[in-house]
């Protein structure tokens, strides 16, 4: 019974941090808008030197200074992360970018088919299994992006660049096993020099956020780097607490707030071709739910 007990306890926990995270990344639109008229370049700087801060707090709060530096050791290990981290970067950037320019229903596509694109890159790259509810669901995106091509007449690189940069980003870090902490800061630390270099340079020059925006929302801005580790955190509580499925199947809360968002409270057009396009987006993520949760049954049988 005790043991049934700490299952239960785990789970719910595991539960509360997936949903939270999720939750808390799908209202993170209404906070980069809230930064508006400090410009989106900007703001990306910041965020390189804020999160790098924030998790160099978090590692020496966490860790020793022997486990904060160990990964240093293997120059091979800090090229990957260096790599990781400029991926990141990109993914971070278009992101920001594409909110500010009243473009989240894109991002809200990408963030979709993103799961589907890391597990076209499994495959390929990694050799890992390839099953029919895989390729229908790979299929559904297909037809979900080429609806939206077809009927615009425009590829919507917004939501493609996030899928792929993020599923190079996973591809980059399979192999890597630090803590999200940890792995976070040397994904920052290289990059934050340069980052502190252009945010000193535009601040100078009367191009930053002091000369853009007023002193509450540049106070707004200092937390960007706290509101970037904190649902972090969460996640990485929710994967080592519950099985990937669920964790997997809490992701599309995120896109799906920030959709809604996007509709009623930014006010951006939906077509009815959007519409169906995320219809048959969706149908794919059920299929490709439900195989995932045939394998897991069947490893767990």
């Amino acid at each position: 019974m005790p043991n049934l007990s700490n299952e239960r306890k785990e789970y719910k926990e595991g539960l509360i941090s997936a949903i939270g995270c999720s939750v808390f990344w799908g209202i993170m639109p209404i906070y980069w808008q809230w930064l508006k008229p400090i410009d989106s370049s900007v703001i990306i700087f910041y965020r390189i030197v804020l999160v790098a801060l924030v998790c160099l707090i978090g590692a020496l709060i966490l860790y020793d200074k022997k486990t904060i530096l160990e990964p240093m050791k293997d120059k091979k290990t800090v090229l990957k992360y260096v790599v990781a981290g400029i991926l990141i970067t990109v993914n971070w950037s278009i992101y920001i970018w594409a909110v500010n320019a009243d473009m989240v229903i894109q991002t809200c596509i990408g963030y979709y088919i993103e799961p589907l694109v890391v597990c076209v890159f499994g495959i390929v790259l990694f050799k890992e299994k390839l099953n029919k509810y895989k390729i229908t669901a790979f299929a559904f995106a297909l037809a979900g992006v080429a609806a939206v091509v077809f009927y615009f007449g425009e590829i919507p690189l917004v939501a493609l660049s996030l899928a792929f940069s993020f599923a190079i980003y996973a591809a980059c870090k399979k192999n890597l096993s630090l803590p999200p902490v940890l792995s976070l800061f040397y994904e920052t630390i290289f990059l934050m020099p340069f980052a502190l270099v252009v945010i000193i340079y535009l601040e100078i020059s009367g191009q930053g956020a002091l000369a853009a925006a007023e002193m509450p929302k540049y106070a707004l801005l200092m937390l960007c780097g706290l509101f970037t580790a904190f649902p972090l955190g969460l996640f990485a509580n929710a994967t080592r607490k519950l099985n990937l499925f669920v964790v997997g199947l809490t992701e599309y809360i995120s896109p799906t707030i920030s959709l809604f968002i996007s509709i009623y409270l930014f006010k951006e057009p939906f077509e009815s071709i959007q519409l169906v396009a995320f219809a048959i987006i969706w149908v794919g993520l059920i299929f490709f739910s439900y195989g995932e949760f045939k394998e897991i049954k069947k490893l767990k049988d």
